[in-house]
Order: C-alpha cells, then sequence, then structure tokens
C-alpha cells in the first residue's frame, strides 16, 4: 500500500518537473513543480467545488451558504488528500496536520468564500462568478498554507525548480583526501625514522 503510493507520488512529481521544465518566459526558474501541481489539483476540485454548487444551490434549491459550505467541504476534502499524497508526498501525522488544514480552512472559508462571494452576490453579481473570483484570492492563500504550514515537513524535499531539481539529482563527486591528511600522516607517538648524519648533504 505504502509503496504503491509511493510510486503514485513520484509519478505525479516526474509529471509535473516534465511541465514546470517547458514554461515559458522563463517562468521554469521561479515556479517549483509542486506550483504547477497544486493548480491542476485545485483546479480539478474548483471545478468539483463550482459543479456541486451548481447542483445543490441551481437545481436543489438550498440556501446558499450552507450550498456553498457543502460544495466546498467535499471540494477541500479532496484536495486535502490529492496534494498530500501526489503533490507535498507528506509523510506527516494525519492527527497534526489535520486540524491545521481545518483551521486553514476555516480563515479561508470566513475571508474568501462566505466574506468574497456573499458580498459579490448582494452586489448583483452572479454567484458562479462570484465563486471565480473568490477562488482567485483563496488559491494563493491556500498553497502558501499547505506549503508552509500544514505540510512544511515536506518542504526539504521538494526542489525549488527544475535546475534545482537537476543539481539535487545529481550524483555527489567523490571525496579526494588532500594531501598531508590523516591517512598520510605518522600515527602520533610512533618512533620517527633515524636519518644518518650527512646523509642530507649527500
Amino acid at each position: 500500500m505504502t509503496g504503491s503510493r509511493e510510486a503514485r507520488g513520484q509519478w505525479f512529481a516526474a509529471a509535473m518537473a516534465a511541465i514546470s521544465r517547458r514554461l515559458p518566459f522563463g517562468l521554469s526558474e521561479v515556479i517549483p513543480p509542486n506550483v504547477v501541481g497544486y493548480l491542476l489539483i485545485n483546479g480539478c476540485t474548483f471545478c468539483l467545488d463550482l459543479g456541486l454548487l451548481t447542483v445543490f444551490y441551481g437545481g436543489l434549491k438550498l440556501w446558499l451558504p450552507l450550498a456553498t459550505t457543502m460544495s466546498y467541504g467535499i471540494a477541500s476534502l479532496v484536495s486535502y488528500t490529492c496534494n498530500r499524497i501526489l503533490n507535498f508526498q507528506s509523510h506527516g501525522a494525519v492527527g497534526t496536520q489535520l486540524p491545521l488544514y481545518i483551521g486553514v480552512l476555516t480563515v479561508n472559508y470566513l475571508a474568501f468564500i462566505v466574506g468574497v462571494q456573499e458580498g459579490l452576490h448582494h452586489l448583483g453579481v452572479e454567484y458562479q462568478v462570484g465563486r471565480v473570483l473568490a477562488a482567485c484570492c483563496e488559491g494563493v492563500f491556500l498553497y502558501c498554507a499547505m506549503r508552509w504550514l500544514v505540510f512544511r515537513d515536506a518542504m526539504g524535499s521538494t526542489p525549488v525548480g527544475p535546475r534545482h531539481a537537476a543539481e539535487a539529482s545529481a550524483p555527489s563527486p567523490p571525496s579526494v583526501p588532500a594531501e598531508g591528511d590523516a591517512a598520510s600522516a605518522p600515527l602520533s607517538g610512533a618512533p620517527r625514522p633515524v636519518v644518518p648524519a650527512g646523509s642530507e648533504e649527500a
């Protein structure tokens, strides 16, 4: 089970690194592969969120805050699972990460989902358009929270860019002993060879 999970994570990381290397305008040097993975995963979960919101509010005629909460909660759970396993490949304890993630989601929900979306809705903006605008704000916030808070145990294992990835995967050169190191120096306390007098002049 663990082996298949790690294999999926390595495959996903390799695919995201390949995409990151092909980014134009010099973006490949500054955008790490996990940003590409985050955008892909959360782009899919956002479509799931928007589809569920359309069903709950547009189809079932639920109260908008309730429909938003339900669709957001389901999509967020899928996002957490995929980012943990595939994107960040985190091995931290779920019991520690999940409360942090719930706290991040609570702040994000109150600030961007309810605040921004409800405000735009009262201004007459279509609820789907308001959800898209709110998602632009929450995307940056959630990535930073995942990268440096929720999945911080995976920070050292993720290269910051393709160039860094190549340097990290390159084998380190073998160490060459320096002249006069401990291996070639005589042992302390060992008798030094006696040089006969006058041999140096010869």
